[in-house]
């Protein structure tokens, strides 16, 4: 634990201590921070720690790779800054900035990230169950045999990560937005209950204080939710300020559920699953309106997409289609196969490269894409470093997305990891689908490898160069 103690030591001291920090996160492989005054960040110094694989500025975050490791330097973070666990995905007091538009944008995404990001274990988990019945259930392999107890368990509990997304999301989007977290749950407990859902599903007439209540089923739905806690978080506030400490807490969290019953069941929520619905809808028609085109661009500019945080707005749009419709066809194989690209790009670098430490990181970048589904080593310490390689990298994905738009592949499963297993999620349909999938995640990663190959890794900047080894050792 040394080695993660001096690299938490390190971050926090070059971020502006504790001091500076308003809000921060984690996803997979990067600590999110919101600073107060980045001004005060050493970025120089950050790239040049040991175990920083990385820094960007994306969706009003200052984001730091540092792998799967994540998690491990996070728990240090928290108690060298005080914080909790809960605390510390809180967001706290910080200085009010001009309104912007880019301002506006960066808030957006920076929220949706929050709310999101803390629920990929869920959707690991449930896709990994969902996955074991698509291969070995009646579908292909026939192992699992269907009505029995194992196809019954696996079904149930990989349906149960979609299904109870509003509750899930009620929590970690009232971490987000500062809301009482359990009763970011009650409300998407709420709109959850039996006796709701069955209204909905029978069309029954229903009000809610004598106005008109437009049912809808909610289950697996993102965008009422989001909705939602954000309002609440303002009708929360309001009667934690207005009521006395000694009668807050009975009746601060009744009068806001109360408040926020008409506001989610009457107004956010049938608008959130209209606009959902409405969002699914012209993402699945892309198809028809750029043809096989469509997939193609998205996976050649995936990347930079990830790059600015601009994937997110896709991501959950992409569970929102997996959530109402079980599939998808067109953001999920882009973001395959620009993943496969990134390991195609590792190994055309690691062949054409020659100095040996550079090979060596090559390769390790490989691995870690293929293997532990990490792509931020390959995209910033080739792509990024050396320019040329992202050009193989989105050759490949311009390539590979080509084939999969004319081929129709569809993805049945959301596996959100970035390494090999992913190419199961085109596994569910027919066994055609499953492999024009592989084939075009296989064009994609050849294309990247030879296209990189071809074009090279200029070698430069030797201070530089240096300066990312040390970091990567």
């Amino acid at each position: 634990m040394s080695e993660f103690n001096h690299l938490a030591e390190a971050i926090l001291e070059n971020v502006g201590g504790k001091e500076n920090i308003s809000n921060m996160t984690h996803c997979m492989t990067r600590l999110r921070f919101n600073l107060k005054d980045q001004s005060k960040v050493n970025e120089d110094k950050l790239k040049a720690t040991t175990g920083v694989l990385g820094v960007v500025q994306s969706g009003g975050q200052y984001q730091i790779i540092v792998g799967q490791t994540v998690n491990k330097v996070y728990a240090i973070l928290l108690e060298l800054t005080g914080r909790g666990q809960d605390q510390g995905e809180t967001e706290t007091a910080k200085e009010k900035e001009p309104f912007t538009l880019k301002g506006l944008g960066n808030t957006v995404l920076d929220y949706l990230a929050g709310s999101l990001t803390p629920l990929i274990p869920v959707l690991i988990a449930a896709s990994m169950f969902k996955m074991v019945m698509a291969v070995f259930g009646p579908s292909m392999l026939n192992w699992i045999h269907e009505g029995s107890s194992l196809a019954t368990l696996f079904t149930f509990v990989g349906d149960a990560g979609f299904y109870f997304f509003p509750v899930f999301l009620g929590y970690t989007a009232a971490k987000k937005f500062g809301v009482t977290p359990v009763l970011g749950m009650f409300l998407g407990g709420i709109l959850l209950h039996p006796t709701f859902t069955q209204i909905a599903a029978e069309g029954t007439a229903f009000d809610v204080f004598g106005l008109p209540v437009a049912t809808q089923n909610y289950a697996s739905t993102v965008l009422p939710m989001i909705l939602s806690i954000w309002i609440m978080s303002y009708v929360e506030k309001f009667f934690k300020k207005v009521i006395p400490a000694t009668l807050g807490t009975i009746f601060t969290p009744t009068l806001t559920m109360v408040v926020m019953l008409p506001i989610t069941l009457v107004v956010l929520g049938p608008a959130g699953f209209v606009a959902g619905e409405y969002i699914s809808k012209f993402l699945l028609s892309l198809d028809a309106i750029g043809g096989f085109l469509a997939v193609a661009i998205i996976a050649a500019l995936w990347q930079f997409l990830v790059m600015t945080g601009m994937h997110l707005l896709m991501i959950s749009t992409m569970i929102t289609l997996f959530a109402q419709n079980g599939q998808d066809s067109l953001v999920t194989p882009a973001a395959i196969v620009s993943s496969m690209c990134v390991a195609g790009m590792c190994l055309g670098s690691f062949l054409r490269l020659k100095n040996k430490n550079e090979k060596a990181l090559a390769f390790s970048f490989l691995a870690a894409c293929l293997i532990g589904g990490v792509t931020e080593p390959g995209v910033y310490g080739l792509g990024i470093r050396y320019r040329k390689p992202f050009i193989g990298l989105m050759a490949g994905g311009l390539a590979g997305g080509l084939y999969a738009g004319m081929t129709g592949v569809t993805a049945y499963t959301l596996i959100p990891v970035a390494n090999f297993a992913c190419l199961i999620s085109f596994v569910g349909g027919t066994n055609g689908n499953m492999l024009n999938g592989f084939i075009a995640c296989g064009i994609g990663f050849v294309v990247s490898a030879a296209v990189t190959y071809i074009l090279g890794a200029k070698e430069e900047g030797k201070e530089n160069d240096d300066l990312l080894e040390e970091s990567l050792a």
